[in-house]
């Protein structure tokens, strides 16, 4: 068996909450940032229903001046059988 490692999407969306707030943005700042229409995509990184593209990490990552994995949840307890 061989661990490797997934993104807990739902404690990933709980930093992305917690940094938002730490950095005094609401989700409406967030959109404007963005140039989203609405706000639907941030909600959904936020209930762990999505991640951001790449892109937006790098964004997100810059708007709250830390590194992308400070925001990503990365676990590490999965496990996956390599066939030989």
């Amino acid at each position: 068996m061989t661990q490797i490692p997934t993104i807990d999407m739902v404690k990933t969306g709980q930093n992305i909450i917690q940094l938002r707030k730490k950095n005094g943005l609401s989700v409406k700042n967030l959109q404007d940032i963005f140039g989203f229409s609405t706000p639907q995509a941030i909600y959904k990184w936020q209930q762990g229903t999505a991640l951001p593209s790449i892109d937006n990490l790098v964004v997100l990552a810059a708007v709250f001046h830390v590194h992308m994995d400070d925001i990503l949840v990365v676990d590490i307890s999965a496990q996956i059988s390599i066939g030989a």
